[in-house]
């Protein structure tokens, strides 16, 4: 996947959290709101500082392949499993 196809997946990420601010009025500045599961979604709230993080990047491509532009929690929705998002995020504060 190059540079531009990511700059593009972040715009459109940008474009989606302003649509939403409605709905994220508890998420503090510099952070994004997002569901996590594979059934059950939980909400979680990270810092955008992730969106620069390959390990960030891949469960962004995870998302946009199995939702695209729909994401029917109303926020970003990611596939997978929520003990391995929690394992992927204690990584990336380590980052």
């Amino acid at each position: 996947m190059g540079v531009f196809r990511m700059h593009w997946m972040i715009a459109n990420l940008k474009q989606m959290m302003k649509m939403h601010k409605k709905n994220q009025r508890d998420v503090p500045k510099g952070h994004l709101a997002v569901y996590v599961g594979e059934t059950q979604k939980k909400r979680f709230v990270v810092p955008l500082s992730y969106l620069d993080q390959p390990l960030f990047q891949d469960l962004l491509r995870r998302s946009e392949e199995e939702y695209g532009f729909y994401h029917p929690m109303g926020g970003l929705t990611i596939p997978c499993h929520e003990e391995t998002f929690v394992y992927l995020s204690a990584q990336l504060h380590v980052l």
